[in-house]
């Protein structure tokens, strides 16, 4: 019975530990906080309504620039952005700066907002993590 009791509790504990370690990420909440955050920091150049300044500044509406992966969307935003890019087959060549002051957090929401705005549909979140991986 002891050994039965001591078992429950230490698998109830690991169980409980790990939990805490990897929970999901919300992706509702997230591109909630990232509509400020994009408000505040990307609006200026891709819109309101994520359409861009036509022959300036590209699109995010229905970008297949947000198709890409993951790994160089965070780049993008983290590094910024210089030289030719093409986005839904338009070629755009204006600097985008380095928004590296962000928070991982606000990196990744930001994201996640584009992703899930203007027609784009994107169910898997970026997370913290995955900016904080990537951030020099």
């Amino acid at each position: 019975m002891y050994k039965t009791m001591v078992s429950f509790f230490i698998a109830a504990g690991v169980i409980f530990i790990t939990s805490s370690f990897y929970q999901k990420y919300d992706l509702p909440k997230s591109i909630e906080r990232g509509k400020d955050v994009y408000t505040t920091y990307c609006m200026n150049c891709h819109m309101v309504d994520g359409n861009g300044t036509p022959d300036v500044y590209p699109p995010l509406a229905k970008s297949d620039y947000l198709k890409k992966p993951v790994k160089l969307q965070i780049l993008a935003v983290l590094n910024g952005q210089d030289g030719e890019v093409i986005v839904n087959g338009k070629k755009y060549n204006v600097l985008m700066p380095a928004q590296n002051y962000l928070t991982d957090e606000q990196v990744a929401d930001a994201l996640n907002y584009a992703r899930n705005s203007w027609g784009n549909k994107n169910t898997v979140a970026i997370t913290p993590a995955q900016v904080k991986a990537l951030r020099k």
